[in-house]
């Protein structure tokens, strides 16, 4: 394996947080609202989150949703990469069955040469999306085989990044490049560090996958609370140290929203309340205006849903906000809390990621 650093994996707490802080970022795009206007607001947060002592900022991939910009992690990384000069960058995550490893490989190899030892490959084995699309990105139908064959494909992922094929195997004699290659080539002077891999997951197999590996966690608790205490004792359970990582660590996406009252903050997050009811009724479009949100007439069976997604959404003003989170990071143990702030409106988005950082009292720099 090549190079990793351990402190390219655990982060460090700033200011009062009770863990290191990230960011996660799903590129919403709300109503009257362009992909380059959310495109700029993600560049935007980054700068901040650099500014203000948040450890890392990830992109989630998805695709076929109106709402959703970022079908392309890999190319708003490089964005991304181009703006920023400190914050750790990666994916939350790339979905490992709809890509083949080697262009997976390429693409991060050239994320690290682009911005050295700050970037992450964190990997999934959802299709990010619904059946159909899944299919048409895989060019197969044959969904259930890209999951069932996740460990394989990442044992061949994890061999390009580290260029270390055995002799006689079909690709020993294939590299990704950029890559580990080019410095043990004569005359090579390239760093053969390469991006640590983080599994993401919403159940346990990803769990036990990584604890085995011994790799990095990230538990999606922001849409599968009622499953983030027992995925984490079972990474934890499973957990064998491995040349990434003498001991666990986990992390877990968090759905939360600051603002500067309790009323504004609940009017933000109905947006994407509404948002995920349209969703799961096969109805997906881009994020309603909190007036749209109010006034919309929800069934009882769409309100018991919304009852139940607010309730695990940390939302409400600045103390609010530090007191729920303070309690989860207690709760589950997470070694790090990845927090997305999703709203109708770039504007809120921004003011809630610096609400945090203030009531934290995470450094500014310049």
């Amino acid at each position: 394996m090549d190079e990793i650093r351990g402190d390219e994996i655990r982060g460090k707490a700033e200011g009062t947080a009770p863990v290191p802080l990230s960011v996660l970022d799903l590129v919403t795009v709300g109503q009257g609202r362009t992909a380059t206007q959310a495109l700029r607001t993600s560049v935007d947060i980054a700068q901040l989150a650099e500014r203000r002592g948040f450890h890392r900022y990830w992109v989630a991939e998805h695709h076929s949703m109106p709402g959703v910009a970022s079908s392309s992690p890999a190319v708003i990384l490089a964005h991304l990469a181009a703006r920023t000069e400190r914050v750790r960058l990666g994916s939350g995550g790339v979905m490992l069955p709809n890509h083949a490893p080697l262009v997976i490989a390429e693409q991060f190899g050239t994320l690290e040469a682009m911005a050295p030892g700050r970037i992450d490959l964190g990997l999934g084995r959802a299709p990010g999306t619904d059946g159909a699309t899944a299919a048409a990105l895989r060019r197969s139908d044959r969904l259930n085989e890209g999951a069932d064959d996740f460990p394989q494909q990442l044992a061949e992922l994890t061999r390009f990044l580290d260029d270390d094929f055995p002799d006689g195997h079909p690709y020993a004699r294939i590299h990704a490049v950029p890559g580990p290659v080019q410095g043990t080539a004569e005359g090579g002077v390239q760093s053969t560090a390469r991006p640590p891999i983080w599994l993401l997951g919403s159940s346990g197999f990803s769990a036990r996958l990584a604890g085995v590996l011994g790799l990095p966690f990230a538990f999606a608790h922001h849409f599968s609370a009622r499953n983030t205490v027992p995925a984490l004792d079972l990474y934890r359970e499973s957990f064998r140290p491995s040349a990434v990582l003498d001991t666990p660590y986990a992390l877990i996406g968090v759905a939360a929203l600051a603002a500067d009252d309790e009323r504004e903050a609940r009017r933000q997050v109905l947006t994407g309340a509404l948002s995920m009811v349209r969703l799961r009724t096969g109805r997906p479009g881009l994020v309603p205006t909190p007036e749209e949100a109010e006034a919309y007439a929800f069934t009882p069976m769409e309100r018991e849903f919304v009852d139940g997604w607010l309730a695990d959404i940390v939302h409400g003003t600045p103390d609010e906000v530090r007191a729920g989170l303070d309690a989860l990071a207690k709760r589950t143990g997470a070694d790090e809390l990845m927090i997305t702030a999703n709203a109708h409106g770039g504007e809120a988005r921004l003011r809630s990621y610096e609400l945090i950082a203030e009531m934290y009292g995470l450094p500014t720099t310049a």
